[in-house]
């Protein structure tokens, strides 16, 4: 069975019922479960297969949801499944070398469903919409091009989301291979492809040398893919921009800071650069997934360190991590 929560409709439904009035957490008890869906609705996070007991009567669901963004950026409501739980007569507690493989088997079900459930239904939209495009192109005027384009541009929007968001659901599961990783290395490799991309632009790269560190190599190069390719996003519009990776001490402990002379942002809204989907500017201004620094924050915290950011509107921005 599916759901849908619309934006501008606090209501939910199952599809395909009409929607109601009742709020979604309404149709569960007040228990914490019920709590915890509240607050990952409101917060516009994704849930996968989250218990709770239904208000009335004894039925018991596990719901999934994905929060829905729109072209330009902005959360456009929620779409999930939801399946009845049926306990076990005589549930039995799982051996403790069973709990990895069952995570594993939960973390598949999820993958399968945001991959092909959520597909599905965008590769008509953005087949139906290149055929349009195609066939009848030379029919529409101008605005009606540019709506298609639109309807494209979105579909393949939302098909960078799924695979981000897979991406991240993937790194619960994905062991750590640590190694020795010279950092200064892999962020000149980052700089070089992002050179490569945009080999018009002027600006200054300084990477400090020699900074090694215990990790899994593939996952700090996404660390510091996401962090270069984030200050060289925000710096592109500077006439001459700065951008540099660097190791300092924070409170007597190793860190490493990537900075730029960008966009910058205003710290109020600090905590949300690393939340799913959340961004601080219009994907009209800078295009992205919204997904990159989560990444980075469960990359990080997965490495036993953590990650942070300062910043101003207009002044840069610097994302410093540690690692254990």
């Amino acid at each position: 069975m599916r759901w849908q929560a619309p934006q501008g409709v606090p209501s939910s439904s199952w599809v395909p019922a009409p929607p109601p009035t009742q709020l979604l957490w309404d149709r569960f008890g007040s228990a914490e479960p019920a709590m915890q869906l509240r607050e990952r609705l409101e917060a516009h996070h994704p849930f996968s297969d989250l218990p709770l007991a239904a208000a009335e009567g004894q039925a018991r669901w596990r719901l999934q949801g994905l929060p829905c963004i729109d072209a330009h950026g902005r959360f456009a409501g929620y779409l999930g499944t939801a399946r009845l739980d049926e306990p076990a007569p005589q549930p039995v507690p799982p051996e403790p070398a069973a709990v990895p493989q069952a995570l594993a088997v939960e973390h598949e079900s999820f993958s399968y469903t945001v991959s092909h459930d959520l597909r599905a239904p965008l590769r008509v939209v953005e087949g139906f919409a290149r055929i349009l495009k195609e066939d009848y192109g030379s029919r529409l005027d101008r605005v009606g091009n540019d709506h298609l384009d639109r309807v494209m541009s979105a579909a393949a929007r939302m098909n960078s989301m799924i695979d981000a968001l897979l991406s991240l659901s993937q790194l619960s599961t994905r062991p750590l291979a640590r190694q020795p990783v010279n950092l200064s290395q892999l962020a000149g490799y980052v700089v070089e492809e992002l050179q490569r991309a945009t080999p018009q632009r002027e600006l200054l790269v300084e990477i400090a040398p020699d900074l090694v560190v215990q990790g899994d190599p593939t996952l700090l190069r996404m660390v510091l893919e996401n962090l270069l390719g984030n200050a060289w996003k925000y710096s592109a519009k500077v006439e001459r921009a700065e951008i540099r990776f660097a190791g300092v001490l924070q409170d007597g402990r190793q860190a490493f800071v990537v900075s730029d002379n960008g966009a910058g942002f205003d710290m109020r809204f600090a905590e949300r650069l690393f939340g799913v989907f959340q961004r601080l500017h219009s994907a009209s201004d800078f295009q992205g997934t919204g997904v990159g620094l989560a990444l980075v924050r469960r990359i990080v915290r997965r490495h036993g360190g953590d990650v942070w950011a300062e910043s101003a509107v207009g002044e840069g921005a610097r994302f410093y991590f540690t690692l254990a």
